[in-house]
């Protein structure tokens, strides 16, 4: 698989009902642009909102994946997920005309196919992966569930399926590096015991559901009445049971309900939105222990991100000293907070502040207890934004940066006397119209202080204006 991002080479779309709405819809995969990640786009409602395909949207996992964001939602997205990531697509805009994708023959088949019929590019941005460094365990021990990932250089998956059914008895499957999804794992179709059918519509769900698109597993002989009830749930005027599957005269191969196990966990794994260098052993696996296990693992990488990138390292000279700075930014003490940047490059800069007892808010922010205000964390974080920002004109001396928007400001540790704050600041998305949006961090040591979102705005100062 490429190092690179990559996404469709042409548009693909598709046409069908929804498995449990019964709503037909059409939907359309986009080729993205880099780091656009996969999005779902209801292109049905005012303003054509998105949803983001990742696990902390995840809202419900009764009988299929969804994912909500602001309300809106797009449900049963596991199949395209699976097929979409596993095939290589990195990034695409998927538009939707309902509220949950169509369920086609309930496998990958036919998204794999149209994936594969286009082809994928490589885009100019390096994949973002995921390394497994130590075991880690997901279990829920009353339904004999069990996701175990390991280290390991590359992705493959193990799984084993057991509903003490003597019709399905013990199924595996697996998928490693090289192997043909679109031939073997994609072709697998979704199921449901017949026993489960029932609660099924009276819960209003399965609308969409046929005998064309499900196996339905038979574990015990079916009466007169229920087969009269089946014929007319799903529109068919004869039932036909053999070998344990209800009108399904042909598995596609042995083991097909476990292949469609591991076709849905790579589609719920894939909402991590990062690709995992990782192997997974998985028992009796299904949508809420995926995507959980995928918010554990998010949390993880998060928390092993809250440590400074960059290196601080006092006995080399600064990039810009104090001097430098009071060039370059219009504030004075005891109002400049930031006493050094010692990294500077496209996208990002790292500082840092010294804080000593003479700060002048020490002596009412607290005279017995000294900590450094929030609000001065953030400000201090906003400078080295401002330095940032202003590089990107020539007489920075003449410009001022001011605040347009503050959000996901949060503070996780005191800073008093003594502490060294360091500032990494990154652009989120390049500077239009003087505007400019970043993620600020503050570090003490290897612990995060204070993180938020600022946004800016570049305005050049009066008294250059009256010149």
């Amino acid at each position: 698989m490429s190092a690179k991002q990559q996404t469709l080479n042409a548009p693909i779309s598709f046409s069908g009902k929804g498995l449990h709405t019964g709503v037909r819809v059409t939907m359309t995969v986009n080729p993205a642009d880099i780091d656009t990640g996969i999005i779902f786009r209801r292109v049905d409602l005012e303003g054509n909102p998105t949803i983001p395909a990742l696990c902390e949207n995840v809202v419900d996992t009764s009988r299929g994946t969804t994912i909500e964001q602001g309300g809106n939602r797009v449900s049963t997205i596991e199949h395209i997920m699976s097929a979409l990531w596993t095939l290589g697509v990195d990034n695409a805009v998927i538009d939707i005309n309902g509220p949950e994708t169509p369920i086609m023959d309930g496998s990958a088949r036919e998204y794999a196919e149209a994936i594969t019929r286009v082809g994928v590019v490589d885009q100019e941005a390096e994949r973002s992966y995921y390394h497994v460094t130590e075991k880690m365990v997901y279990t829920i021990p009353e339904k004999g569930v069990a996701i175990i990932l390991y280290p390991d250089d590359e992705f493959s998956v193990s799984l084993h399926v057991d509903y003490n059914s003597k019709v399905i008895g013990n199924q595996y499957a697996t998928f490693n590096p090289g192997d043909d999804y679109a031939d073997k794992i994609a072709p697998c179709r979704t199921f449901v015991f017949l026993h489960e059918i029932e609660p099924l519509i009276k819960m209003n769900l399965i609308k969409g559901g046929d005998l064309d698109n499900a196996i339905v597993v038979v574990e015990y002989p079916v009466p007169e009445d229920q087969q009269e009830h089946l014929k007319k749930a799903f529109n068919k005027p004869d039932i036909v049971i053999k070998e344990g599957y209800l009108n399904n005269l042909e598995l596609r191969c042995n083991n097909e309900l476990a292949r469609h196990k591991l076709l849905d966990l790579l589609g719920d794994f894939a909402l991590l939105g990062q690709r995992i260098k990782g192997r997974v052993w998985a028992t009796r696996p299904g949508h809420y222990a995926n995507t959980e296990f995928m918010k554990d693992l998010k949390r993880r990488i998060r928390k092993a991100g809250e440590k400074p990138r960059y290196q601080y390292d006092c006995r080399k000279p600064a990039l810009y000293d104090i001097n430098d700075i009071r060039r370059m930014l219009p504030h004075r003490p005891p109002f400049l907070l930031v006493d050094r940047i010692f990294r500077c490059e496209d996208g990002c800069v790292a500082g840092i502040k010294n804080v000593t007892m003479n700060e002048p808010f020490f002596v009412g922010h607290f005279p017995e207890e000294p900590v450094m205000p929030g609000v001065l964390i953030v400000e201090a974080m906003a400078q080295c934004s401002g330095i940032m920002v202003l590089r990107s004109v020539p007489d920075p001396e003449n410009y001022s940066t001011y605040f347009m928007k503050i959000d996901k400001v949060k503070f996780k540790r005191k800073v008093v006397p003594g502490d060294t704050l360091q500032f990494e600041i990154h652009l989120l998305e390049p500077i239009r119209r003087g505007v400019a949006l970043v993620e600020a961090k503050a570090f003490v040591g290897e612990t995060l202080a204070c993180e938020a979102e600022l946004m800016a705005q570049i305005v050049k100062n009066k008294n250059v204006e009256k010149k």
